[in-house]
């Protein structure tokens, strides 16, 4: 038992759950035990011996990225791989951002599900190829300046600190200014970019996103 890899699943669909339960209970050395939403995972999986935590992002009640920041926060040497329908930029780099190490996409995770469980249980961080894609766009697309699109000094100093991974209510305060203030310029921030999210609108720009990837 000593050589078994012990995967935490925490997927709310039942057909998804117990197919990818599935197939890792069926596979010799690794086993598999299933959490149907964040709220008893966050508790349940702190207190067991997992080796690796696949997660759901859309899950009732608290979203998987939320409970993967919190795992983390109790065990930050604890793997977390996504395995999602999602491929947005906002949802791939949150993700990131709180913790995870591997992103792959349901769609992809039958044919891929076991390699990707070994990667990341020997220090790897398996991506699909279309994610994988992304975070290498990311950094390849061409450096915009704000100038371009008239971006005040003021719409500029709020983009700084969104790339530094500042929330809204710490911008305000660190700008002596309101939250809502703050949701009114990075507002105009979108409009004059185009973007519907700060993903986008950092990568428009060609700010890179270190926090992102903490």
């Amino acid at each position: 038992m000593d050589n078994v890899i012990r995967v935490a699943l925490v997927e709310d669909h039942l057909e998804i759950r117990e197919g990818l339960s599935y197939i890792i209970n069926g596979t010799p050395g690794f086993s598999c035990e299933v959490f149907e939403n964040a709220e008893v995972a966050t508790e349940e999986v702190s207190e067991k011996d997992f080796d690796i935590v696949l997660m759901d992002i859309n899950l009732p009640g608290m979203n998987g990225i939320e409970c993967t920041r919190l795992l983390k926060e109790k065990n930050p040497k604890l793997p977390i791989m996504m395995c999602t329908a999602y491929e947005d930029d906002e949802n791939i780099f949150k993700a990131l951002a709180a913790g995870a190490k591997g992103y792959i996409l349901k769609r992809a995770a039958g044919d891929h599900l076991i390699e990707a469980i070994k990667d990341l249980h020997e220090g790897g961080s398996p991506m699909s190829s279309a994610i994988a894609r992304r975070v290498v766009d990311s950094f390849q697309r061409p450096v915009v300046t704000g100038s371009n699109y008239n971006l005040t000094a003021r719409e500029n100093e709020i983009l700084d600190l969104l790339s530094q991974g500042f929330r809204n209510k710490e911008i305000a305060d660190r700008l002596f200014v309101s939250v809502n203030t703050i949701r009114t310029h990075i507002y105009n921030i979108y409009e004059k970019l185009h973007v519907q999210n700060r993903v986008e609108a950092l990568n428009k720009v060609g700010r890179k996103h270190y926090s992102f990837f903490l």
